[in-house]
């Protein structure tokens, strides 16, 4: 896999997960939701201020630490993936890191840019957000909301038997995280990595080439 190809591979996600991000930012107010595939895979509007799948690092310091991390990690991603398709190593391996690298630049955008172009979306109302708004945008640089959109509470309304630990009698409910493209870009690439190692990172095997003879003169 050639840099080309992880370069247009890197481009396509990008353009998926931006596309997305725009539709729903531009047509959703916060927390609508509509069905893709009966009760259990839903478009979901939500905005989280942290990391993938909605978890949170606390706080503006927190948030800006976290963006901060994340551009560095992109850069040094750039580097890596490089030395990466230098050294020639697996394909598949190349193509998780694209997925990774891509899923990471993906969530960093929304997080420098959204707040200067976009509209704030309130909870609790049915406002939809405008781009570029003559007012300013929602945040300044750096502190954008990472917009997710992807819902699919496969198991609802279930409960933890009595007897279960810490959370016995609780409600249950799988899969309650909503995220976006990128997330799932990373989330594969992380996956597809880890169940394939011994692939992508065995010896490659050695010929058994005897060694030349001198001629019998």
């Amino acid at each position: 896999m050639n840099g080309k190809k992880i370069v247009a591979l890197i481009a396509l996600i990008i353009f998926i997960d931006q596309a997305l991000k725009f539709y729903i930012k531009l047509n959703y107010f916060m927390g609508e939701e509509h069905a893709m595939i009966g009760t259990w895979a839903k478009l979901h509007f939500v905005e989280n201020e942290g990391m993938a799948w909605g978890l949170k690092l606390g706080g503006d310091f927190g948030k800006i630490a976290l963006t901060l991390f994340r551009l560095a990690a992109v850069i040094w991603g750039v580097f890596l993936i490089k030395g990466f398709i230098e050294k020639k190593y697996h394909p598949g391996f190349l193509f998780c890191a694209a997925l990774i690298f891509a899923g990471a630049l993906g969530n960093l955008i929304d997080s420098i840019f959204y707040g200067l172009i976009f509209e704030a979306s309130v909870p609790y109302t049915t406002m939809v957000a405008h781009l570029f708004p003559a007012e300013g945008g929602y945040a300044p640089l750096f502190h954008g909301k990472v917009v997710d959109m992807f819902y699919f509470p496969i198991i609802q309304n279930a409960h933890f038997p009595s007897w279960f630990p810490i959370w016995g009698g609780e409600e249950f409910e799988f899969f309650r995280p909503v995220f976006n493209f990128a997330d799932a870009a990373i989330s594969t690439g992380v996956i597809t990595l880890f169940v394939f190692q011994g692939k992508f990172f065995s010896e490659p095997e050695q010929a058994n080439i005897a060694e030349p003879t001198d001629p019998i003169n």
